[in-house]
C-alpha cells in the first residue's frame, strides 16, 4: 500500500512537472510569434548601429534573411519566457518548502528578466564592440576585405550576447540556493578554485575562437561569481540572525514553562 500511494506520489509529480512545461512551451511560443512582429524594427536597429556601420552584409543563402529572423524572435522570446520559467519553477519546488523559504525565494523572480536585460545591455554595448573591434584590427592588419554574410555578423553576434546575458543570472541563482540552505558563503569560497576553472571553460566554449573575447567574457563572470559570494554572504547572515532569534524565543518561552 505505501509502494502504490509513493508510486501515485510520483505520478502526481511527473503530471504537475508536464503542465509546467507545457504553461512555459505555450508562452515561448507566443512570445515567438510576438517576436517576428518586431523582428524587424530590431533587425533595423542592429544594422544601423554604429558597431555595424562599415560592414556591407551580404546573404549567401536563400535562408540567410528568415534565419536571422528566427533568431531575433528566439531571443525576443528568451526575454519574455525567462521569468515565467522560473516562476513555474518555483510553483513546482514550493509545495516542498516551509513558508519561510517559500516566501523568502519568491521575491527573486522579478529580478531574473533585470538581471537578463542588465546582462543584454553590458553584452551588447561593450563586450561585443571591443570583440569586434580586435577581429576587424587583427583582419586589417593580415591586409585582408571584409566581405561578411549577414549569417556570420549575427552568428558572432548572438554567440556573444546570449550567452553572457545569461550567466548574468548567476548572482541570482546563488541568493536562491542560499536562500534554500543548499548553498553558503563558506562552501563558495571553498570551491573558488573549481567555480573559476568552470566559468573560464565555459567563457572560452561559448565566445568565437580568440583570446580577446575569451578575455572580455571570462573577466565579468569571475567578478560575478565574487559579487555572488557576497550576497550568498548578505543572505546567509539573514539567516544566522533569524535563526538566533528563534532560538532565543524558543529557550525564553522554555524558561517561563519552567517558571510557571
Amino acid at each position: 500500500m505505501t509502494q502504490q500511494k509513493e508510486e501515485m506520489t510520483l505520478t502526481e509529480h511527473l503530471s504537475e512537472l508536464r503542465k509546467r512545461l507545457i504553461y512555459v512551451l505555450s508562452i515561448f511560443i507566443l512570445g515567438l510569434v510576438a517576436g517576428f512582429l518586431v523582428a524587424d524594427p530590431v533587425y533595423q536597429y542592429l544594422t544601423k548601429a554604429e558597431t555595424a556601420q562599415g560592414f556591407v552584409l551580404h546573404a549567401f543563402s536563400f535562408w540567410d534573411g528568415i534565419g536571422i529572423y528566427m533568431k531575433i524572435a528566439g531571443l525576443f522570446s528568451l526575454v519574455i519566457t525567462l521569468p515565467f520559467t522560473v516562476f513555474q519553477l518555483w510553483k513546482f519546488v514550493s509545495p516542498g518548502l516551509r513558508p519561510r523559504e517559500r516566501k523568502a525565494t519568491l521575491k527573486y523572480v522579478p529580478y531574473v528578466f533585470l538581471l537578463f536585460l542588465i546582462g543584454l545591455a553590458f553584452s551588447y554595448y561593450v563586450v561585443f564592440p571591443m570583440a569586434l573591434s580586435f577581429t576587424s584590427s587583427i583582419t586589417e592588419k593580415m591586409g585582408l576585405v571584409e566581405t561578411y554574410g549577414m549569417k556570420q555578423y549575427f552568428s558572432f553576434l548572438f554567440g556573444i550576447v546570449l550567452p553572457v546575458s545569461l550567466l548574468f543570472e548567476l548572482p541570482l541563482i546563488i541568493m536562491f540556493l542560499t536562500g534554500l540552505r543548499i548553498l553558503n558563503p563558506i562552501r563558495l569560497r571553498k570551491m573558488r578554485r573549481v567555480a573559476y576553472f568552470v566559468l573560464i571553460f565555459i567563457a572560452v566554449v561559448v565566445t568565437p575562437p580568440d583570446f580577446i573575447s575569451d578575455f572580455l567574457v571570462m573577466i565579468p563572470l569571475l567578478l560575478l561569481y565574487e559579487i555572488s559570494v557576497f550576497l550568498s554572504g548578505f543572505v546567509y547572515r539573514k539567516q544566522l540572525a533569524a535563526d538566533a532569534a528563534i532560538e532565543s524565543r524558543y529557550v525564553r518561552d522554555s524558561d517561563n514553562i519552567q517558571s510557571g
